[in-house]
């Protein structure tokens, strides 16, 4: 038996206790599990079609090939990049406190 500790206060949603008996454990249904699991493997599939992209990305800046840009899109390119890498950033540190925050009972 599992059981999800994920307490509210932990991600600024604080709102979320409002009218709920937060003593009470609930049995997490079936139907909402298979719904969610089906959603975190659409999210994943998502995640492993930009790590594709970034690998080919990758390649082509390795690659010899000349690259011709201005320095207006290479900034923009930076910073575009730079604002991935920080999503990621924090989607990996909301991951990990989920993942520590579902235990084995």
């Amino acid at each position: 038996m599992w059981e999800i500790i994920a307490d509210p206060k932990d991600y600024g949603i604080e709102a979320l206790e409002e009218g709920i008996n937060k003593n009470n454990m609930i049995e997490f249904a079936e139907k909402n599990r298979k719904r969610w699991a089906k959603e975190i493997g659409t999210f994943a599939a998502r995640l492993n079609g930009l790590a594709e992209r970034a690998i080919k990305m990758q390649n082509l800046l390795a690659s010899q090939d000349p690259i011709l840009a201005r320095p207006a899109s290479l900034k923009t390119l930076k910073v575009a990049l730079f604002k991935i890498n920080d999503a990621l950033n924090m989607a990996i540190e909301l991951a990990d406190k989920i993942e520590t925050q579902i235990v084995k009972k």
